[in-house]
Protein backbone atom coordinates (compact mmCIF):
# COMPACT_ATOMS: atom_id res chain seq x y z
CA UNK A 1 0.00 0.00 0.00
CA UNK A 2 0.74 3.34 -0.48
CA UNK A 3 0.93 4.98 3.58
CA UNK A 4 1.49 8.92 4.18
CA UNK A 5 2.32 8.80 8.44
CA UNK A 6 1.52 12.21 9.87
CA UNK A 7 3.98 12.86 12.49
CA UNK A 8 7.47 11.55 13.12
CA UNK A 9 8.06 11.62 16.53
CA UNK A 10 8.70 8.06 18.61
CA UNK A 11 5.50 6.14 17.27
CA UNK A 12 5.71 7.63 13.95
CA UNK A 13 8.83 7.12 12.99
CA UNK A 14 9.60 3.87 14.05
CA UNK A 15 5.63 3.23 12.68
CA UNK A 16 6.98 4.37 9.22
CA UNK A 17 9.94 2.52 9.17
CA UNK A 18 9.01 -0.89 10.11
CA UNK A 19 6.29 -0.53 7.42
CA UNK A 20 8.34 0.11 4.81
CA UNK A 21 10.19 -2.99 5.92
CA UNK A 22 7.46 -4.99 5.52
CA UNK A 23 7.39 -3.72 2.31
CA UNK A 24 4.81 -0.60 1.64
CA UNK A 25 5.62 2.32 0.21
CA UNK A 26 5.89 4.75 2.84
CA UNK A 27 6.13 8.93 3.11
CA UNK A 28 6.72 10.37 6.43
CA UNK A 29 5.34 13.35 7.09
CA UNK A 30 6.59 16.31 9.71
CA UNK A 31 6.94 20.44 10.37
CA UNK A 32 10.39 20.36 11.45
CA UNK A 33 12.72 20.89 8.17
CA UNK A 34 15.83 19.55 10.01
CA UNK A 35 14.24 16.66 11.44
CA UNK A 36 12.70 15.17 7.65
CA UNK A 37 16.68 16.34 6.01
CA UNK A 38 17.89 14.01 9.00
CA UNK A 39 15.80 11.60 8.41
CA UNK A 40 16.49 11.37 4.47
CA UNK A 41 20.00 11.16 5.00
CA UNK A 42 19.48 7.80 7.09
CA UNK A 43 20.20 9.63 10.09
CA UNK A 44 17.62 8.31 12.93
CA UNK A 45 16.37 11.40 15.64
CA UNK A 46 15.52 9.40 17.96
CA UNK A 47 17.11 6.73 20.02
CA UNK A 48 15.60 2.97 19.55
CA UNK A 49 17.50 0.19 19.20
CA UNK A 50 17.33 -1.76 15.51
CA UNK A 51 15.87 1.68 14.41
CA UNK A 52 19.23 3.41 12.30
CA UNK A 53 19.48 -0.04 10.38
CA UNK A 54 16.29 -0.33 8.98
CA UNK A 55 15.70 3.20 8.50
CA UNK A 56 19.11 3.19 6.26
CA UNK A 57 17.99 0.38 4.29
CA UNK A 58 14.65 1.49 3.53
CA UNK A 59 15.09 5.27 3.15
CA UNK A 60 15.54 5.98 -0.88
CA UNK A 61 13.10 2.76 -1.52
CA UNK A 62 10.48 2.58 0.10
CA UNK A 63 10.50 4.86 2.78
CA UNK A 64 10.88 8.97 2.48
CA UNK A 65 10.04 11.88 4.51
CA UNK A 66 8.59 15.59 3.71
CA UNK A 67 7.53 18.27 5.00
CA UNK A 68 4.65 18.63 2.17
CA UNK A 69 1.52 17.07 3.92
CA UNK A 70 -0.75 17.56 0.62
CA UNK A 71 1.69 15.85 -1.57
CA UNK A 72 1.86 13.09 0.44
CA UNK A 73 -1.85 12.17 1.26
CA UNK A 74 -2.42 12.80 -2.48
CA UNK A 75 -0.36 10.10 -2.94
CA UNK A 76 -1.31 7.56 -0.54
CA UNK A 77 -4.04 5.62 -0.10
CA UNK A 78 -4.19 5.73 3.56
CA UNK A 79 -3.01 8.24 6.17
CA UNK A 80 -1.92 7.35 9.88
CA UNK A 81 -1.96 10.28 12.10
CA UNK A 82 1.00 9.49 14.78
CA UNK A 83 1.12 13.54 16.03
CA UNK A 84 1.87 14.15 20.18
CA UNK A 85 -0.98 14.59 22.50
CA UNK A 86 0.59 15.82 25.83
CA UNK A 87 -1.44 16.08 28.88
CA UNK A 88 -1.72 18.95 30.73
CA UNK A 89 -2.80 18.18 34.47
CA UNK A 90 -6.66 17.98 32.69
CA UNK A 91 -7.32 16.12 29.56
CA UNK A 92 -4.80 15.70 26.54
CA UNK A 93 -3.66 18.27 23.81
CA UNK A 94 -5.61 17.24 21.05
CA UNK A 95 -4.51 20.34 19.58
CA UNK A 96 -1.76 18.37 16.90
CA UNK A 97 -4.51 15.87 16.85
CA UNK A 98 -6.84 18.33 15.49
CA UNK A 99 -4.66 20.32 13.21
CA UNK A 100 -3.90 16.67 11.17
CA UNK A 101 -7.39 16.37 10.30
CA UNK A 102 -7.91 19.77 8.89
CA UNK A 103 -5.11 19.59 6.92
CA UNK A 104 -5.90 16.06 6.22
CA UNK A 105 -9.29 16.88 5.39
CA UNK A 106 -8.51 20.26 2.98
CA UNK A 107 -6.46 17.64 0.80
CA UNK A 108 -9.56 15.30 0.73
CA UNK A 109 -11.56 18.04 -0.42
CA UNK A 110 -9.43 18.02 -3.77
CA UNK A 111 -8.70 14.46 -3.99
CA UNK A 112 -10.98 11.73 -5.64
CA UNK A 113 -11.45 8.53 -4.88
CA UNK A 114 -11.45 6.39 -1.52
CA UNK A 115 -9.10 7.44 1.10
CA UNK A 116 -8.72 6.43 4.58
CA UNK A 117 -7.64 8.32 7.99
CA UNK A 118 -6.10 6.23 10.69
CA UNK A 119 -5.30 7.41 14.36
CA UNK A 120 -2.64 6.07 15.93
CA UNK A 121 -1.79 8.15 18.21
CA UNK A 122 -2.93 7.64 21.76
CA UNK A 123 -6.70 9.26 22.23
CA UNK A 124 -9.00 8.95 25.22
CA UNK A 125 -11.89 6.93 24.18
CA UNK A 126 -14.59 8.95 21.37
CA UNK A 127 -11.79 11.28 20.34
CA UNK A 128 -11.38 9.48 16.87
CA UNK A 129 -15.27 9.30 16.24
CA UNK A 130 -16.19 12.62 17.55
CA UNK A 131 -13.22 15.13 17.22
CA UNK A 132 -11.27 13.88 14.32
CA UNK A 133 -14.49 13.03 12.39
CA UNK A 134 -15.45 16.38 13.00
CA UNK A 135 -12.37 18.18 11.95
CA UNK A 136 -12.48 15.96 8.50
CA UNK A 137 -15.88 16.20 7.66
CA UNK A 138 -15.38 19.92 8.32
CA UNK A 139 -12.41 20.69 5.73
CA UNK A 140 -13.71 18.18 3.24
CA UNK A 141 -17.00 18.87 3.04
CA UNK A 142 -17.76 15.32 2.90
CA UNK A 143 -18.84 12.14 4.93
CA UNK A 144 -16.56 9.94 6.28
CA UNK A 145 -18.10 6.36 5.71
CA UNK A 146 -19.15 7.41 2.10
CA UNK A 147 -16.40 9.64 0.56
CA UNK A 148 -13.46 8.58 3.07
CA UNK A 149 -12.64 5.76 5.68
CA UNK A 150 -11.90 6.54 9.57
CA UNK A 151 -10.33 3.87 11.63
CA UNK A 152 -8.46 3.75 15.01
CA UNK A 153 -4.85 1.73 15.54
CA UNK A 154 -3.62 1.99 18.72
CA UNK A 155 0.58 0.95 19.32
CA UNK A 156 1.55 -0.84 21.59
CA UNK A 157 5.48 -0.02 21.79
CA UNK A 158 7.77 -0.49 24.29
CA UNK A 159 10.77 2.23 24.41
CA UNK A 160 13.67 -0.14 24.00
CA UNK A 161 12.02 -2.63 22.04
CA UNK A 162 9.98 -0.70 19.84
CA UNK A 163 11.05 -2.33 16.50
CA UNK A 164 11.06 -5.74 17.81
CA UNK A 165 7.60 -5.15 18.81
CA UNK A 166 6.42 -3.59 16.12
CA UNK A 167 7.89 -6.26 14.05
CA UNK A 168 6.67 -8.99 15.83
CA UNK A 169 3.30 -8.12 17.55
CA UNK A 170 0.94 -9.65 19.90
CA UNK A 171 -1.70 -8.30 18.80
CA UNK A 172 -3.21 -6.06 16.01
CA UNK A 173 -6.26 -4.31 17.61
CA UNK A 174 -8.22 -2.27 13.99
CA UNK A 175 -10.91 -0.02 15.08
CA UNK A 176 -13.13 1.49 12.29
CA UNK A 177 -16.11 2.98 11.42
CA UNK A 178 -17.15 0.71 9.20
CA UNK A 179 -16.20 -2.62 7.41
CA UNK A 180 -14.76 -0.73 4.92
CA UNK A 181 -12.08 1.08 6.80
CA UNK A 182 -11.06 -1.91 8.99
CA UNK A 183 -10.60 -4.03 5.61
CA UNK A 184 -8.42 -1.18 4.71
CA UNK A 185 -6.39 -1.65 7.70
CA UNK A 186 -6.66 -5.52 7.46
CA UNK A 187 -4.83 -4.55 4.14
CA UNK A 188 -2.24 -2.57 5.83
CA UNK A 189 -1.32 -5.67 8.56
CA UNK A 190 -1.36 -8.48 5.80
CA UNK A 191 2.13 -8.99 6.05
CA UNK A 192 1.81 -9.88 9.64
CA UNK A 193 0.81 -13.64 9.33
CA UNK A 194 -0.07 -15.72 12.40
CA UNK A 195 -0.83 -12.45 14.34
CA UNK A 196 -4.17 -11.96 16.72
CA UNK A 197 -6.40 -9.54 15.10
CA UNK A 198 -9.09 -7.98 16.58
CA UNK A 199 -11.34 -6.21 14.46
CA UNK A 200 -13.74 -3.62 16.62
CA UNK A 201 -14.93 0.01 17.31
CA UNK A 202 -12.78 3.22 17.50
CA UNK A 203 -14.02 4.10 20.62
CA UNK A 204 -13.90 0.51 21.87
CA UNK A 205 -9.43 0.27 20.17
CA UNK A 206 -9.19 3.76 22.39
CA UNK A 207 -10.08 1.94 25.14
CA UNK A 208 -7.84 -0.95 24.98
CA UNK A 209 -4.76 1.26 24.27
CA UNK A 210 -5.42 3.03 27.44
CA UNK A 211 -6.66 -0.39 29.70
CA UNK A 212 -3.35 -1.94 28.87
CA UNK A 213 -0.99 0.41 29.84
CA UNK A 214 -3.45 1.54 32.96
CA UNK A 215 -3.05 -2.35 33.95
CA UNK A 216 0.82 -2.32 33.76
CA UNK A 217 1.15 0.80 35.91
CA UNK A 218 -1.16 -0.25 38.47
CA UNK A 219 0.92 -3.76 38.40
CA UNK A 220 4.09 -1.62 38.75
CA UNK A 221 2.71 0.30 41.62
CA UNK A 222 1.33 -2.48 43.25
CA UNK A 223 4.53 -4.58 44.05
CA UNK A 224 6.09 -0.94 44.96
CA UNK A 225 3.20 -0.59 47.63
CA UNK A 226 4.22 -3.77 49.01
CA UNK A 227 7.51 -3.06 48.95
CA UNK A 228 7.22 -0.38 50.77
CA UNK A 229 5.70 -2.02 53.22
CA UNK A 230 8.43 -4.90 53.76
CA UNK A 231 10.84 -2.10 54.00
CA UNK A 232 8.91 -1.15 56.96
CA UNK A 233 8.62 -4.36 58.51
CA UNK A 234 12.21 -5.18 58.43
CA UNK A 235 13.51 -9.22 57.86
CA UNK A 236 11.48 -9.19 55.03
CA UNK A 237 12.23 -8.98 51.18
CA UNK A 238 9.96 -7.72 48.46
CA UNK A 239 12.26 -9.53 45.89
CA UNK A 240 11.34 -12.95 47.67
CA UNK A 241 7.89 -11.80 48.28
CA UNK A 242 7.20 -11.44 44.53
CA UNK A 243 8.99 -14.96 43.62
CA UNK A 244 7.12 -16.42 45.79
CA UNK A 245 3.59 -14.65 43.95
CA UNK A 246 5.48 -15.27 40.27
CA UNK A 247 4.94 -18.83 41.24
CA UNK A 248 1.41 -19.03 41.38
CA UNK A 249 0.20 -21.57 38.12
CA UNK A 250 -2.00 -18.68 37.54
CA UNK A 251 0.51 -16.34 36.57
CA UNK A 252 3.49 -18.51 35.76
CA UNK A 253 1.56 -21.63 34.16
CA UNK A 254 3.19 -25.55 34.63
CA UNK A 255 3.48 -27.55 31.18
CA UNK A 256 2.94 -31.39 31.02
CA UNK A 257 7.03 -31.88 31.34
CA UNK A 258 7.44 -29.73 34.40
CA UNK A 259 9.01 -26.68 33.15
CA UNK A 260 7.08 -23.08 33.65
CA UNK A 261 6.12 -20.38 31.59
CA UNK A 262 7.31 -17.17 32.68
CA UNK A 263 5.19 -14.64 31.36
CA UNK A 264 7.04 -10.96 30.23
CA UNK A 265 4.26 -9.20 32.36
CA UNK A 266 5.92 -10.82 35.89
CA UNK A 267 8.41 -8.00 35.53
CA UNK A 268 5.82 -5.60 36.47
CA UNK A 269 5.23 -7.12 38.98
CA UNK A 270 8.53 -5.98 40.61
CA UNK A 271 9.45 -3.03 43.31
CA UNK A 272 11.50 -0.20 42.26
CA UNK A 273 11.91 3.25 42.21
CA UNK A 274 8.72 3.88 40.01
CA UNK A 275 7.84 3.98 36.45
CA UNK A 276 8.01 7.16 33.81
CA UNK A 277 8.25 7.68 29.91
CA UNK A 278 6.10 9.02 27.56
CA UNK A 279 3.24 6.48 28.27
CA UNK A 280 2.24 5.44 31.45
CA UNK A 281 2.41 8.70 33.30
CA UNK A 282 0.40 10.25 31.19
CA UNK A 283 -2.39 7.79 29.68
CA UNK A 284 -3.24 6.74 33.16
CA UNK A 285 -3.52 10.69 34.55
CA UNK A 286 -5.61 11.28 31.27
CA UNK A 287 -8.23 8.21 31.65
CA UNK A 288 -8.07 9.17 35.49
CA UNK A 289 -9.08 13.02 34.04
CA UNK A 290 -11.91 11.22 31.46
CA UNK A 291 -13.50 9.41 34.15
CA UNK A 292 -14.16 12.54 36.40
CA UNK A 293 -15.32 14.35 33.51
CA UNK A 294 -18.34 11.33 32.65
CA UNK A 295 -18.93 11.48 36.72
CA UNK A 296 -16.73 7.97 37.04
CA UNK A 297 -14.45 7.92 39.70
CA UNK A 298 -11.66 5.88 39.46
CA UNK A 299 -9.86 5.66 42.67
CA UNK A 300 -7.65 2.39 41.79
CA UNK A 301 -5.71 4.23 39.11
CA UNK A 302 -5.90 7.53 41.26
CA UNK A 303 -4.00 5.13 43.90
CA UNK A 304 -1.83 3.94 41.38
CA UNK A 305 -0.60 7.89 40.53
CA UNK A 306 -0.04 8.67 43.88
CA UNK A 307 2.40 5.59 44.75
CA UNK A 308 4.50 6.65 41.68
CA UNK A 309 4.44 9.60 42.27
CA UNK A 310 6.19 9.37 45.68
CA UNK A 311 7.99 6.40 45.25
CA UNK A 312 11.57 8.09 44.34
CA UNK A 313 11.00 9.42 48.14
CA UNK A 314 12.25 5.71 48.63
CA UNK A 315 15.89 6.38 46.98
CA UNK A 316 15.93 9.90 49.31
CA UNK A 317 14.60 7.91 52.71
CA UNK A 318 17.20 5.12 52.43
CA UNK A 319 20.23 7.98 51.84
CA UNK A 320 19.19 9.93 54.71
CA UNK A 321 19.41 6.76 56.93
CA UNK A 322 22.97 6.86 56.35
CA UNK A 323 24.22 9.74 55.67
CA UNK A 324 23.20 12.89 58.22
CA UNK A 325 24.07 15.38 55.52
CA UNK A 326 24.55 14.95 51.45
CA UNK A 327 26.26 18.15 51.19
CA UNK A 328 30.03 17.63 49.35
CA UNK A 329 29.21 13.60 49.59
CA UNK A 330 30.10 12.29 46.40
CA UNK A 331 27.32 10.19 44.71
CA UNK A 332 27.27 8.13 41.73
CA UNK A 333 24.04 8.02 39.73
CA UNK A 334 23.48 4.81 37.43
CA UNK A 335 21.09 5.59 35.02
CA UNK A 336 18.92 8.53 33.98
CA UNK A 337 16.58 7.63 31.37
CA UNK A 338 13.14 6.03 32.67
CA UNK A 339 13.91 2.42 31.60
CA UNK A 340 16.93 0.73 29.62
CA UNK A 341 17.31 0.85 25.61
CA UNK A 342 16.13 4.72 25.39
CA UNK A 343 17.68 8.04 25.88
CA UNK A 344 13.73 9.30 26.87
CA UNK A 345 13.82 10.94 30.29
CA UNK A 346 10.01 12.32 30.63
CA UNK A 347 9.16 11.76 34.04
CA UNK A 348 12.04 9.09 34.84
CA UNK A 349 12.61 8.56 38.61
CA UNK A 350 15.88 10.03 38.25
CA UNK A 351 14.61 13.44 37.95
CA UNK A 352 13.26 14.40 41.26
CA UNK A 353 16.03 12.24 43.01
CA UNK A 354 18.39 14.39 41.16
CA UNK A 355 17.23 17.83 42.04
CA UNK A 356 16.77 16.71 45.71
CA UNK A 357 20.84 15.95 45.27
CA UNK A 358 21.54 19.18 43.96
CA UNK A 359 19.59 20.92 47.01
CA UNK A 360 21.56 19.25 49.24
CA UNK A 361 24.77 20.28 47.97
CA UNK A 362 25.76 16.87 46.89
CA UNK A 363 28.43 16.15 44.55
CA UNK A 364 27.02 14.12 41.99
CA UNK A 365 29.02 12.07 39.16
CA UNK A 366 26.13 10.73 36.68
CA UNK A 367 25.97 7.75 34.13
CA UNK A 368 23.71 6.72 31.23
CA UNK A 369 24.89 4.96 28.48
CA UNK A 370 22.63 7.23 25.82
CA UNK A 371 20.60 9.78 27.99
CA UNK A 372 23.92 11.74 29.22
CA UNK A 373 23.05 14.74 26.82
CA UNK A 374 19.34 14.90 27.56
CA UNK A 375 19.82 15.04 31.23
CA UNK A 376 22.55 17.67 30.80
CA UNK A 377 19.94 19.86 28.87
CA UNK A 378 17.44 19.38 31.84
CA UNK A 379 19.96 19.45 34.75
CA UNK A 380 22.38 21.94 33.82
CA UNK A 381 25.51 21.17 35.33
CA UNK A 382 25.23 22.16 39.04
CA UNK A 383 26.87 19.79 41.33
CA UNK A 384 26.91 17.03 38.05
CA UNK A 385 29.58 16.24 36.69
CA UNK A 386 28.65 13.48 33.67
CA UNK A 387 30.30 10.00 32.53
CA UNK A 388 30.44 7.90 29.58
CA UNK A 389 31.38 5.00 31.65
CA UNK A 390 30.76 3.98 35.34
CA UNK A 391 33.89 3.17 36.55
CA UNK A 392 35.45 6.55 36.44
CA UNK A 393 31.33 7.73 37.98
CA UNK A 394 31.55 5.34 40.70
CA UNK A 395 35.52 6.03 41.45
CA UNK A 396 36.04 7.28 45.25
CA UNK A 397 31.86 7.42 45.40
CA UNK A 398 30.52 7.30 48.95
CA UNK A 399 27.09 6.02 47.57
CA UNK A 400 26.15 4.42 44.35
CA UNK A 401 22.41 4.76 43.32
CA UNK A 402 20.99 2.72 40.81
CA UNK A 403 17.92 3.87 39.22
CA UNK A 404 18.13 2.77 35.50
CA UNK A 405 17.90 -1.27 35.19
CA UNK A 406 21.01 -1.06 32.28
CA UNK A 407 22.81 -4.72 32.02
CA UNK A 408 26.17 -2.84 32.17
CA UNK A 409 25.69 -2.02 35.88
CA UNK A 410 25.45 -5.15 36.64
CA UNK A 411 29.17 -5.58 36.77
CA UNK A 412 29.36 -2.53 39.53
CA UNK A 413 30.14 -5.02 42.45
CA UNK A 414 33.22 -6.09 40.44
CA UNK A 415 33.86 -2.62 40.10
CA UNK A 416 34.00 -1.34 44.14
CA UNK A 417 34.94 -5.09 44.65
CA UNK A 418 39.01 -3.81 45.79
CA UNK A 419 37.93 -0.52 47.07
CA UNK A 420 39.10 -0.10 50.78
CA UNK A 421 36.47 1.57 51.66
CA UNK A 422 33.27 0.37 50.20
CA UNK A 423 30.53 2.95 48.94
CA UNK A 424 26.94 2.39 50.36
CA UNK A 425 24.95 0.61 47.12
CA UNK A 426 21.44 1.89 47.23
CA UNK A 427 19.29 0.06 44.44
CA UNK A 428 16.54 1.49 43.31
CA UNK A 429 15.88 -1.60 40.76
CA UNK A 430 16.68 -4.56 42.57
CA UNK A 431 19.40 -5.74 40.10
CA UNK A 432 22.22 -5.88 42.18
CA UNK A 433 22.59 -8.93 44.71
CA UNK A 434 22.42 -8.13 48.29
CA UNK A 435 25.61 -10.12 49.10
CA UNK A 436 27.12 -8.88 46.46
CA UNK A 437 28.59 -5.65 48.29
CA UNK A 438 29.53 -4.89 51.26
CA UNK A 439 27.10 -2.10 51.76
CA UNK A 440 23.24 -2.37 50.47
CA UNK A 441 20.18 -0.61 50.98
CA UNK A 442 17.93 -1.58 48.62
CA UNK A 443 14.06 -0.86 47.80
CA UNK A 444 11.45 -3.01 49.49
CA UNK A 445 14.14 -4.15 52.20
CA UNK A 446 15.12 -3.49 55.56
CA UNK A 447 17.78 -5.60 57.59
CA UNK A 448 15.57 -5.89 61.31
CA UNK A 449 18.08 -4.18 63.61
CA UNK A 450 19.93 -6.26 66.41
Amino acid sequence: MNVSIIGTGYVGLVSGVCLAEKGHRVVCVDMDADKIARINAGISPIYERGLDALLQRNIGGNLRATTDLADAVHGSELSIIAVGTPFDGEEIDLSQIKAAAREIGAVLREKSGYHVVVVKSTVVPGTTDETVRRGLEAASGKRAGEAFGLGMNPEFLREGDAVADFMNPDRIVMGGIDDRSIECLDLLYRPFDGVDKIRTTCKTAEMIKYTANSLLATMISFSNEIGNLCSALGGVDVVDVMRGVHLDKRLSPILPDGSRVVPGFTTYLEAGCGFGGSCFPKDVKALIAHGRRLGQPMTLLDGAVTVNRTQPDQIIRLLKDHFRSLKDIRVAVLGLAFKPDTDDMRESPAIPVIQWLQDEGADIHAVDPVAGSAARKLFGDRGISYHEHMETAVAEADAVVVLTRWDVFRRLPEIIAERTVQPLVVDGRRMIGRDAVARYAGIGYREMNP
